[in-house]
């Protein structure tokens, strides 16, 4: 009996010591997504990118199929937005930021293209992992809901 009253007891505790950890990292993760709409809305790919993981197991999940690589997202970002104008300004709507593991969280959102080329609204939901202590995206599924 102790020693289950000691586990009601030992369990409460653990998750509320993580808790602390758990906000830190939603908060660095918010900004990291915050960093890479206003890169996106200054028409700076290259910063936008910073925010994906720089490896050939990167993946991306389109309309267009499955794209392995940061390299390949990234012309796959150029091809698909060619100018400022396809560009337009992005915003975003975060409904989850939630821890997979210690080192990697999902977050599920939406997203919001205003641009004088038709706007673009869709849902995305992305892996990311601590690696070297930053976040980083390592698997993006975005589709267009228009």
């Amino acid at each position: 009996m102790k020693r289950l009253l000691l586990l009601f007891l030992i369990i409460p505790v653990s998750i509320i010591a993580q808790e602390p950890q758990i906000e830190q990292d939603k908060a660095a993760i918010k900004a990291l997504l915050i960093a890479q709409k206003d890169a996106w809305n200054n028409y700076d790919i290259e910063t936008f990118m910073e925010g994906y993981w720089k490896s050939e197991d990167l993946a991306f999940y389109g309309s267009g199929g499955v794209i392995k690589g940061w390299q390949a997202t990234l012309e796959r970002y150029k091809k698909s937005y060619p100018s400022e104008a396809h560009f337009g300004t992005l915003d975003f709507v975060f409904n989850a930021i939630t821890p997979i593991t210690e080192v990697s969280y999902y977050v599920m959102g939406e997203f919001h293209l205003t641009r004088t080329v038709g706007n673009a609204n869709g849902i995305f939901m992305l892996v990311l992992k601590k690696i070297d202590g930053e976040w980083k995206i390592i698997a993006d599924t975005s589709a267009s809901t228009d």
